[in-house]
């Protein structure tokens, strides 16, 4: 952070920071009390293919958009983006209450987390919504439900919102849920310092958009080129089946390619040990037509490829769950590829 205020104050604030989707502003209640029908659904509506755009005031990480990844009956996965990181929520409906079942800084890549869930859960928002309503969360902060009828003002509209309170001793946190939108604004208050995010604009029907580096191979040279595609990801689409289709495309100019029309990635993942788990089909074997100094080269840029997107420095690569053998490269059980990025030039 820029400044003191920035460094104590941030990470109170974006552990409350989550997106909730839909498109209208509807409350049917009087007097601030909201009926005892009103069920955390019509303020969490689980959409897809969604992004949502928020505006900050008071804190240069308060601006932030989200994108939800995956999504899996009451289980939603979703991606923010606050310009300095990137952060994975795990969001679960469960007996009338709205949980953070699961969170993680630093993700830059995309995986299905669903399964994942945290010892220390967070209840954001529980039944039955009314005014009065109370929680107290693990860490010892209150959590209640201050208003259902709350006016609040956002560059996107104005909405009717039910107002949730957190206190705790660094302050109070306010966000805002409107039915059949979700999260429309938040607001963190210690002292005479403000920081606030304010729903902008929602984008419908548009996919995350990852610009990744593919590597290719110059036998002429003996260089590695790459180049930057922007992949597109909807809602639930399964990672390693865009990157193989991606990796297919044209490469850069003079260069070969490195899947060929048949290979498929039967499995990947960034595993604990903090290498990546890349299983091809035999197609790749079957349709490389090189020899030893060129598979090589191959090899190298896959181990790029996807230790960059995971932000690893080793790949374990195997072939149908078996060790990586051709005629002229074999690795042994556990013996990895090392990313280099030495004699890389970026291509066109």
């Amino acid at each position: 952070m820029k400044n003191f205020v920035s460094k104590m104050l941030w990470p109170l604030f974006i552990l409350l920071l989550f997106v909730f989707c839909g498109c209208a502003n509807d409350n049917d209640d009087n007097n601030g009390s909201q009926t005892t029908t009103a069920k955390i659904g019509d303020y969490f509506p689980i959409t897809e293919n969604t992004k949502y755009v928020y505006e900050g005031m008071g804190n240069e990480y308060a601006s932030y958009t989200v994108y939800n990844d995956y999504t899996e009956a009451d289980k939603l996965q979703q991606r923010l983006n606050n310009g300095g990181t990137e952060t994975v929520n795990i969001i679960q409906i469960f007996e009338g209450k709205l949980i953070k079942v699961f969170a993680e800084s630093e993700i830059y890549y995309r995986e299905n987390f669903l399964v994942k869930q945290d010892n220390d859960t967070e209840i954001l928002l529980m039944e039955p919504l009314q005014k009065g309503n109370s929680w107290t969360l693990t860490d010892g902060r209150v959590r209640s439900i201050t208003d259902t009828e709350a006016s609040v003002s956002t560059p996107l509209g104005d909405y009717k919102a039910v107002e949730v309170t957190t206190e705790s001793g660094n302050g109070k946190n306010i966000d805002y849920y409107a039915k059949d939108v979700g999260l429309v604004k938040s607001i963190f208050k210690e002292g005479e310092t403000e920081i606030s995010s304010s729903l902008a604009q929602i984008e419908k029907d548009v996919p995350l958009i990852q610009n990744i580096n593919f590597y290719y191979p110059n036998i002429n040279d003996e260089k590695i080129y790459y180049k930057n595609v922007a992949v597109n990801f909807y809602t639930n689409d399964v990672t390693r089946e865009k990157l193989a289709q991606a990796y297919k495309g044209e490469p850069v100019a003079n260069t070969g390619k490195v899947f060929s029309e048949n290979t498929q990635i039967n499995s990947l993942y960034l595993n604990d040990d903090g290498m990546v788990y890349l299983d091809l089909n035999k197609a790749f074997l079957q349709e490389m037509n090189a020899g030893a100094g060129y598979e090589a080269m191959i090899l190298q840029s896959i181990a790029n490829t996807f230790g960059q997107y995971y932000n690893a420095e080793k790949v374990i690569l195997t072939i149908e769950g078996k060790p990586y053998e051709s005629g002229h490269i074999a690795l042994q059980e556990g013996e990895y590829l090392q990313v280099n990025y030495d004699n890389v030039i970026e291509g066109s």
